[in-house]
C-alpha cells in the first residue's frame, strides 16, 4: 500500500470515528500517522524522473515573497505589474508552468516575487506540479494567495486545506510549547515515552503534534481578492473586511499601491540610514533589516569586522529618547532610523 492510500485509509478512519474522551488516544495515533505520512510526500523522490525545467530560484533580495493561487486568477498579470519581469498571460489555464521570479523595488527594497504555476486540488498528494510549489511556497517570507473574487470563498477554503496538509501554517504562530526528547527512548509514530514536554498555554493535539513532528512552517499569508471590478459594490466592502485580505484589480490597477503598502507591513521591512562625521545622512542608499533589528545587526549587514571594532553609536530617530543618542549594540532600531557608527 502506498502512501496516498495509507493517508486516504486514516482520513476515512478518522472522519468516521466519533470524537469523545474515550476515543482521543486513538484520534491522537491516527493524527500522529496522517502527519507522518505527510511529511513523507515533501522528501524528493529517489527515483529518477524526467528531466525538466526546474522550480529552484536562489534567494535574492531583501526578503521572499511566493505568489500562489488556483489557474486564471491573475498570477502572472500581477508580477508584470508589480516587476519588470514579464509573465505571460492568457484566457486559458496552466499558461505558467514553472517558478517565474520577478524583483519589487519599494522603499529602497528589493522584494522577490516568484510566480508559482496554478495549485489544482489535490496538489498536496502530488497532482499537477503542486509539491514542488507546495516546497517553494515553504521558503518564502510572506504567502500571496491570488484569490478570484468572482468566484466567492471556495477557493480561498480549498487552498488552505492543501497547505495545512502539508505543513504551512498561515497567520499563525509557532504553539508555545517546550519539548526534548530525552536519552534512551523509544518512538514508532512519535509514540515516544521519554521526553520533557511544557505547555506555556493552552494547546490542542494537533498543535501538539505539530511541535513533534518539527517541520511546520509559519508564516503570514496575504488574501489577495482580484477581478473586484466584476462584483458588486457590497460584494468588495465584504471582502475588504476580511482578515488578512486586499481588494485589487489588475485589468483596471486598483489598490496596488494598498497591497505593497500592506506587503511592508507584513514582511516586517524597516529601511535604515547611515551617516558619516560631519557629513548628511545618505538617504538614497537605505539598508534594509527586519522588524526588531539591533545595532549589531546593522554592524554585521555593513561589514562583518565591524562588530567587533564597534565603540558607539549615534542614532537619530523614533527610537531614541532624543535626537542624536549615543547607544550600544543591544539598541533596537526603528524604521528611517539614522546611525552614524564610531570605532575604537
Amino acid at each position: 500500500m502506498g502512501i496516498l492510500e495509507k493517508i486516504a485509509e486514516i482520513e476515512k478512519e478518522i472522519s468516521r470515528t466519533q470524537k469523545n474522551k474515550a476515543t482521543e488516544y486513538h484520534l491522537g495515533l491516527l493524527k500522529a500517522k496522517l502527519a507522518k505520512y505527510r511529511a513523507q510526500l515533501l522528501e524528493p523522490s529517489k527515483s529518477a524522473g524526467a528531466k525538466g525545467e526546474g522550480f529552484d530560484v536562489m534567494k535574492s533580495g531583501d526578503a521572499r515573497v511566493a505568489l500562489i493561487g488556483f489557474p486564471s486568477v491573475g498570477k502572472s498579470t500581477f508580477l508584470s505589474l508589480m516587476t519588470s519581469t514579464a509573465s505571460e498571460a492568457a484566457s486559458y489555464e496552466f499558461t505558467t508552468l514553472t517558478c517565474i521570479p520577478g524583483v519589487i523595488e519599494y522603499k529602497g527594497a528589493n522584494i522577490q516575487l516568484l510566480d508559482l504555476p496554478g495549485i489544482i486540488e489535490g496538489a498536496a498528494q502530488g497532482k499537477g506540479r503542486g509539491r514542488q510549489v507546495i516546497a517553494v511556497a515553504r521558503t518564502a517570507d510572506v504567502v500571496i494567495m491570488m484569490l478570484d473574487a468572482t468566484k466567492g470563498d471556495v477557493q480561498r477554503s480549498l487552498l488552505e486545506k492543501e497547505l495545512e496538509s502539508v505543513g504551512i501554517r498561515l497567520n499563525r504562530t509557532k504553539p508555545n510549547i517546550y519539548f526534548k526528547v530525552l536519552p534512551f527512548f523509544f518512538c514508532i509514530f512519535w509514540e515516544i515515552f521519554n521526553a520533557e514536554v511544557l505547555f506555556r498555554e493552552d494547546s490542542t493535539p494537533d498543535e501538539f503534534i505539530d511541535v513533534i513532528v518539527g517541520n511546520r512552517v509559519y508564516m503570514p499569508c496575504l488574501y489577495v481578492y482580484n477581478k473586484v471590478d466584476q462584483i458588486s459594490i457590497e460584494e468588495v466592502n465584504r471582502l475588504a473586511l476580511r482578515p488578512h485580505s486586499v481588494v485589487i484589480s489588475c485589468g483596471m490597477k486598483l489598490n496596488l499601491d494598498y497591497l505593497l503598502e500592506t506587503l511592508w507591513e507584513y514582511l516586517a521591512l524597516i529601511c535604515i540610514y547611515t551617516k558619516k562625521r560631519g557629513e548628511r545622512p545618505d538617504f538614497n542608499d537605505a539598508i534594509i533589516m527586519r522588524r526588531g533589528a539591533s545595532v549589531e545587526h546593522v554592524c554585521h549587514r555593513i561589514h562583518r569586522t565591524l562588530a567587533s571594532q564597534f565603540k558607539y553609536a549615534l542614532v537619530w530617530g523614533t527610537s531614541t529618547k532624543y535626537s542624536p543618542q549615543r547607544v550600544g549594540l543591544t539598541h533596537i532600531m526603528e524604521h528611517e532610523d539614522v546611525i552614524q557608527i564610531v570605532k575604537k
